[in-house]
């Protein structure tokens, strides 16, 4: 911020100016508070200090990528960094973490596709250029880490590329947690292809765009536990209802409207339509069509998209009936009926659109027009329909469009929803905001003051994020903060949103008032807040009403603010379309509850508007927010123009000036130790000299220029604002004396030699001009003389002669002022004693005035509280009918429990009633004794009732004492009786029921045990079907056994007819053809040659063939898998391996298991993948024995016979080798016995069956697989190098000033390059480890090609994606290290190093670029054909403009250079290819076994020394060398 310390004579500052915003200049004079300012563009300008900004001239040319970077953070620097990258086609710039995307109109391609997107994937935030996908990135990576759902808020003005952002962000969400394809698409391309239906349906044209969304739209993007994208969801806020009804030249309603208007003929003859001008919906504005757009193209497109969004075909035609129905609708216009208020449709053109309007709804005509023209009103005592007068029915109509266009709209949102899937277990999301920006135009009505009323509520919740992202910066550097203000917008949200005074509460209550009209809601308006800051009250008009928002003042018209509030919900509406016939029309005006129905209430576009937005920042308030504001640079919508004006407007719209306040309230600049000290160092040489830390240096230079209010934290010194100007200042001030004492001394030199020069020439041309000048002297003076006595008498008359005119002139002068003194005074007087009768009067009616005004405010005041005291009676009753509701359902819920319990214990009852019938049988007998005694009971009861009958008769009859005793005696007895009889009967009873309790237990005992016996019948079965599986496997071994002992026949007894077969063999061959049927070649060769076996039944060899040879493969194997070494540089185990096939002829029979064996050996000993040792053993041999095949194998005819299901295997190879290891059986291999040849002196050609081919193709894979694991362990070892490799160590101007002496200064060279080093050093121990396991050298040079290629790669994107690596000591930094790895190629020599240097080409050339001197100097041509030949245009272009010289403070290339380059970019950009600067690595395996062959020399596997494993082994006598 300017101020007047920091600004002296020479600055460079920025000045406001009406038409640039800003323009630069240098101070050429200060006046008091005025300066005066040479502008850049000729023009000099006075301005106040204040309002003046300081330049930095130190700042990169090409910009910096982050504005809190910047020395000066205000509105010049922030315009003057972003127009510097827009014209470097840097559209990205961050602000702290707040992303500003600047519209190029022009296509990118290459910084958005796949390489880009890999290059951001878990990139810190910052590290790499500012990019929509970094802030993709760091809130997936917020959410997978913290599991807090983020959201992305998306903002700007119409055309600012909000929707393209959008669409960005979301490819690259769903590269970083992407699924499988639902139905051939995935869920970002189901929703990015709803937006042309939500487009078509909310989209329109406004003033400044002619695509302009007209509600708000957030994608959730829902993930699982394993951050992949497990469904989305698309929500609406805020649709502009009231354009379907009412729109402003020059703007349009929806597109959908249009769109049906121009769909083919047929569409147009069955919904009765045709040009727009004839519909009142459409013909408010005289804009129809869209330059450049076709709607009947448009059309066609939109019901593909319905298609695609899943919305048939019968549901289509519905949706475009109810579009051309509010067409209808809006021609329906009223006239006075024949009854007082009533109305009527106007004329026959009325009618006919009423009655399309009522079959498109396929409702009653009659009824329609009821509904619009009449209504009900329900009183206690009766119904009363009362009709409407023309106004209100116009009314009743547009807001029965309105209800319809908004269900139609809410409805197509739920079907794309349920198109697309959500995941009701996503646990996280990720929200996309897209919503308009702040809007201020010409007129601006009611749709606009939502709109700015929704970006206030946006802003509020930016600034606390901004003023949340401060804090934690200060908490981060641990630096004290307590003291900054906090800029809030609250008393705006009040203006508008506050109960019950604010600006909606108002317009509600006037619109609740039928007589209410714009003029008595603005006079409120003026009443209620004429007094409050915010709001500002227009001097030339009557309705209008000023709000003084965050991005400015704008001036609202409230002409129309009360018809587009009006939102009624009509019973009458609602009935009427609910009986529609039409399925779809019904489904949108569903049943309403008994308590809406029974009267018409009010209900407006503003309160919901306000719950709306509530409810969105409620979502947004429970995720973490990310920020991205696009900008549109120009109006025009064309590229490379940039309007300052309007993109501050914009950027103070946005928030982004407002988030710089808020910065500028704190430390706005904030600058590392190490960029502190090299600017700022030469303010201090002396601390420079002394042992210190950088951390006290920066603090002592500080202390020093007697700054207050700094603070130092951990890595960064944190400036108040102006401090950095007045540092800068002093820097300057040291600077300029010190070039003052060199041009001093400089000039002192040169001015003295040319002095002593020019004093000996001038002596003796004085001396010469001394004497003439004598004499002339002298004649002078005389003349003097007489001059000067002429001249005293002529002033002496003059000066009396004006003395005596000014002494008359004064005289009179004095009169006439003294005279106009006198009547002033008169005249004040008497206006003073006219004004105090004149005050005197106005107060008495000022106080009368005011007294009636508070009586009649007191009376308001009372209405109104007795009125919220009543609603607040209203509030209870309602939550008390509430909370019985809830305990009905609760009710309910208990009700439901009750019978789910009592089903349960019918269950149970169900389950003891099996029970019971086990102990039936038991208890029966103690049933039928009970029923007897039950019985006798009942016998004696009646007994005893009629004996009690008589003896009351008795009583009655006879003398009461004697009778009394003898009935009294017998009663007694028979008592007793009966009280035995019960207890007996009871003790019975109690004893059964002990039986009962007593079967019951041994009841459960049984059970208990039962379900035991059940479990081990349970296990038995597995172990039975274990058994089985087991048997089946057997019996396909037995199978497979058989079917080689078939071809062991046919071949022993072709190949050694002489040769005995064993007793076990002969026994094995009779099994096998009593066993069941054969094969009819075997079953033939077994009947031919069935008496010579029988000959040598008598014969018994100690053991079988089979088991002989299966043996050999047990000890081979065995062999293999230990680590066998080389003979000379041959590998053992490839050319045993080989040797062995060979000799048991493997490769010739049809089915043998051992080549799988010994694949499955290689694959075990590979499963270490880190071990690199094992990795080139097994290389090694691999590749070996995979030449020996090669040379070996020819294809046999038999082998295109094989069985169909073996070459139905995967096209990849480790597809071939699992089908393999399906395929191939398990049993005993097919061989000969040892008495073929003694060995295999050379390699001669054999016919492979399948089974030696597909060993083949097996190996080839593993040769290839084990190739790419040795390349990838040595790329992961390097990768962390690399990062650290093309960014020279920072080292401080202190510790160089300390490092003076050589032997410092080379071990800091050595500390420099130790990361290369650490490269070097991982590359010969690996070349180490290939030599010593003999691996080939041709495989040896592919690796190391790759790897130096994928070290180019890594090396040079990382050079174009970081601004702070293309400097010149960096280059010189990465020029030293790619010596090192030349030193070693040179080492390694050509054999095995190959031609990998040259694979460093590219980031060769761009060093070469960085270091070279006198850039400007350097033509296109010898830039792009000398100097980078390699490099294309858009990667030389990239580095000149990314390229800053932090050693020496040169240049890049020249403007002109620029120039060409950007319109050679211009002419390829249509080719995707060469916009991509990125390089690409490559993974593929670069050769193939005929390379891998020729590559190779003959092998000479004659004299390999078996090992002592097998040596001694009869069996492997043939691999014993010869001897001569």
């Amino acid at each position: 911020m300017g101020t007047t310390v920091n600004i002296i004579v020479g600055s460079h500052v920025w000045i406001e100016d009406p038409g640039l915003a800003w323009v630069d200049g240098h101070v050429s004079k200060i006046n008091g508070q005025e300066a005066e300012i040479q502008t850049t563009d000729g023009k000099t300008v006075v301005a106040n200090l204040s309002k003046i900004y300081p330049k930095d001239m130190e700042a990169p040319a090409g910009g910096v990528d982050d504005m809190t970077k910047l020395s000066y953070l205000h509105e010049p620097g922030v315009l003057q960094n972003l127009k510097t990258r827009y014209e470097l086609n840097e559209i990205y710039t961050y602000t702290g973490n707040i992303l500003i995307a600047i519209n190029p109109f022009q296509r990118l391609p290459h910084i958005y596709d796949a390489q880009m997107m890999d290059q951001y994937k878990g990139a810190p935030f910052g590290e790499l250029s500012p990019h929509v996908f970094a802030v993709a990135d760091v809130a997936y990576r917020a959410m997978i880490n913290e599991g807090k759902s983020n959201s992305i808020l998306v903002s700007g003005e119409s055309g600012a590329g909000k929707t393209e952002t959008t669409k960005m962000l979301m490819r690259y969400l769903a590269f970083l947690g992407g699924r499988a394809a639902t139905e051939g698409r995935t869920v970002e391309q189901q929703v990015l292809e709803s937006n042309p239906v939500l487009e078509a349906f909310g989209n329109a044209k406004t003033v400044r765009n002619n695509n302009s969304s007209r509600f708000g739209k957030f994608v959730e993007l829902q993930f699982d536990k394993k951050g992949r994208i497990s469904g989305a969801a698309i929500r609406t806020y805020l649709l502009e209802r009231s354009r379907v009804c009412q729109i402003s030249d020059p703007e349009r309603n929806y597109h959908c409207f249009y769109l049906l208007c121009a769909a083919p003929q047929e569409e147009i003859e069955k919904y009765k339509l045709g040009n727009p001008k004839s519909f009142h919906y459409l013909n408010q504005s005289n804009c129809y069509e869209l330059v450049g757009v076709s709607d009947a193209h448009d059309y066609l497109a939109t019901r593909r998209a319905m298609d695609i969004v899943g919305i048939s075909e019968k549901e289509q035609e519905a949706i475009f009936r109810v579009v051309a129905a509010i067409l209808h609708l809006g021609n329906i216009v009223f006239s006075k009926g024949k009854e007082v208020d009533s109305s009527v449709p106007k004329d026959d053109s009325a009618k006919f659109h009423l009655k399309m309007t009522s079959e498109l709804l396929m409702c009653d005509a009659a009824g329609l027009e009821d509904a619009l023209c009449k209504r009900v009103m329900i009183t206690p005592e009766e119904v009363i329909k009362r009709s409407l007068d023309p106004q209100s029915a116009a009314v009743s109509r547009d807001g029965l469009a309105k209800a319809i266009y908004s269900r139609l709209f809410d409805w197509l949102v739920d079907k794309i929803n349920n198109s697309i899937g959500q995941d009701p277990n996503s646990k996280s999301l990720i929200g996309v905001l897209d919503i308009y920006g702040f809007e201020s135009f010409k007129t601006n009505s009611f749709e606009q003051f939502c709109i700015n009323f929704t970006n206030e509520k946006l802003q509020q919740h930016f600034n606390q994020h901004v003023f949340k992202m401060e804090q934690e910066e200060y908490t981060k550097e641990q630096i004290d903060w307590s003291y900054i203000e906090f800029v809030d917008n609250k008393d705006v949200l009040d203006l508008i949103e506050k109960k019950p005074g604010g600006i909606i509460a108002l317009l509600d209550e006037a619109c609740m008032f039928p007589k209410s009209t714009h003029e008595t809601f603005a006079n409120k308006l003026y009443q209620t807040f004429k007094t409050h800051k915010r709001f500002i009250k227009p001097k030339l008009s009557r309705t209008d009403f000023t709000i003084a928002h965050y991005a400015g003042e704008v001036l609202y018209q409230s002409d129309q603010f009360l018809d587009k509030n009006k939102d009624y919900v009509v019973p009458e509406h609602q009935d009427l379309l609910g009986a529609s016939k039409c399925p779809f029309v019904a489904g949108l005006f569903p049943p309403l509850p008994e308590e809406s129905t029974k009267s018409t209430k009010f209900s407006s576009i503003g309160s919901r508007f306000k719950l709306q937005l509530q409810s969105l920042m409620e979502t947004l308030n429970s995720t973490e927010p990310h920020y991205i504001r696009c900008v549109k640079p120009n109006n025009l919508l064309k590229p490379a123009i940039f309007e300052n004006v309007n993109i501050m407007q914009q950027l103070r719209c946005g928030g982004v000036l407002e988030a710089i306040r808020i910065s500028c309230a704190g430390y706005p600049t904030r600058r590392p130790f190490f960029e502190f000290i090299n600017r700022f160092g030469l303010l201090a040489p002396e601390v420079l000299k002394g042992n210190y830390d950088e951390k006290v240096v920066c603090q002592k230079i500080l202390e020093k220029k007697g700054l207050k209010g700094f603070q130092i934290g951990k890595t960064k010194v944190f400036l108040r604002a102006g401090q950095m100007a007045e540092l800068d200042a002093r820097r300057t001030e040291v600077l300029s004396n010190a070039a003052k004492t060199i041009q001093r001394r400089i000039k002192s030199h040169c001015t003295r030699k040319h002095y002593i020069a020019l004093r000996k020439a001038s002596i003796f041309v004085q001396s010469l001009w001394r004497g003439r000048l004598a004499c002339k002297i002298y004649k002078n003076m005389k003349r003097e003389a007489a001059a000067v006595k002429i001249q005293k008498h002529v002033r002496r008359y003059q000066a009396r002669k004006a003395f005596r005119k000014l002494h008359s002139s004064v005289l009179t002068l004095q009169t006439g002022l003294r005279a106009m003194a006198a009547h002033k005074e008169f005249r004040f007087r008497k206006q003073t004693k006219a004004s105090i009768i004149i005050q005197a009067r106005w107060r008495c009616h000022k106080a009368a005035s005011y007294y009636k005004r508070l009586k009649r405010g007191s009376i308001v005041s009372q209405c109104r509280w007795r009125g919220l005291v009543s609603r607040r009676e209203l509030r209870k009753l309602k939550m008390a009918a509430r909370e019985t509701g809830a305990l009905k359902e609760a009710k309910d819920k208990l009700e439901k429990r009750v019978e789910e319990l009592t089903w349960r214990l019918q269950l149970e009852k169900r389950l003891r009633t099996d029970l019971e019938e086990a102990k039936a049988q038991e208890v029966a007998k103690l049933q039928n004794s009970l029923q007897e005694m039950q019985g006798k009971v009942d016998e004696t009861n009646a007994l005893l009732s009629k004996e009690r009958e008589t003896v009351k008769k008795v009583v009655e009859e006879a003398p009461p004492v004697i009778k009394e005793t003898q009935v009294l005696v017998e009663d007694t007895q028979k008592v007793d009786s009966l009280t035995a009889e019960v207890e007996s009967l009871t003790t019975s009873l109690e004893s059964e029921r002990r039986k009962a309790d007593d079967f019951e237990r041994r009841y459960n005992e049984a059970q208990g045990s039962s379900e035991e016996q059940h479990k081990k019948l349970e296990d038995t079965e597995k172990k039975v079907q274990q058994l089985q599986e087991s048997l089946t496997r057997l019996e396909e071994k037995i199978t497979n056994l058989e079917s080689e002992n078939q071809v062991l026949r046919q071949q022993a007894v072709s190949i050694a007819p002489n040769k005995f077969l064993s007793g076990r063999s002969r026994s094995i061959i009779q099994r096998g053809a009593e066993s069941g049927p054969i094969a009819g070649d075997a079953k033939t060769a077994l009947d031919l040659h069935s008496p010579s076996i029988n000959q040598r039944e008598e014969e018994k060899p100690q053991k079988s063939l089979n088991e002989k040879q299966q043996e050999n493969q047990e000890l081979l194997i065995r062999c293999i898998a230990q680590h066998l070494g080389f003979a000379g540089n041959r590998p053992i185990a490839a050319c045993i391996i080989y040797k062995s096939l060979l000799q048991w002829r493997s490769f010739e029979v049809e089915r043998t298991s051992i080549f799988d064996r010994i694949i499955q050996t290689i694959g075990h000993a590979i499963e270490t993948q880190d071990n690199n040792d094992a990795l080139a053993y097994w290389l090694s041999n691999a590749s070996t024995l995979l030449l020996l095949l090669q040379r070996t194998l020819k294809a046999s005819g038999a082998a295109g016979m094989a069985p169909q299901r073996r070459r139905s295997s995967s096209a990849t190879l480790f597809g071939r080798m699992t089908q393999s290891f399906r395929g191939t059986p398990q049993g005993v291999n097919l061989s000969l016995i040892n008495g073929v040849g003694s060995g295999v002196d050379t390699l001669r050609q054999v016919e492979a069956k399948y089974p030696a081919l597909l060993f083949k193709q097996q190996l080839t894979a593993y040769v290839e697989k084990i190739y790419g694991m040795i390349r990838d362990n040595l790329k992961k070892e390097i990768s962390p190098l690399l990062g650290l490799c093309i960014q020279a160590p920072r080292t401080s101007r202190a510790s160089l000033v300390k490092g003076s002496s050589r032997s410092v200064n080379s071990e800091a060279q050595r500390a420099l390059i130790a990361h290369w080093q650490g490269i070097v050093k991982s590359l010969g121990n690996f070349l180490n480890t290939l030599k010593a396991n003999h691996v080939p050298p041709f495989l040896v040079r592919k690796v190391f090609t790759q790897i130096f290629s994928f070290i180019n790669v890594q090396l040079f994107n990382s050079l174009l994606l970081r601004r702070e690596c293309c400097s010149f000591s960096n280059g010189e930094y990465v020029k030293a290290g790619l010596a090192e790895l030349e030193h070693w190629c040179y080492k390694a020599t050509d054999e095995y190093a190959g031609s990998a240097w040259d694979e460093l080409k590219n980031i060769r050339q761009a060093i070469g670029f960085l270091v070279i001197h006198q850039k400007p100097k350097k033509t296109m041509d010898e830039i792009s054909h000398d100097l980078c030949p390699v490099l294309s245009i858009q990667q030389l272009y990239r580095i000149s403009t990314m390229y800053w010289d932090d050693k020496y403070g040169t240049h890049s290339v020249s403007p002109d250079v620029i120039s060409n380059m950007r319109v050679l970019m211009t002419e390829d950009s249509n080719n995707a290819v060469s916009n991509s600067f990125l390089l690409d690595d490559d993974s593929s395996i670069p050769f193939s076994v005929d390379d891998l062959s020729k590559s190779m020399e003959q092998i000479d596997i004659a004299d390999i020394e078996p090992p002592p494993l097998i040596r001694e082994n009869s069996g492997f006598s043939f691999l014993l060398p010869r001897s001569d």
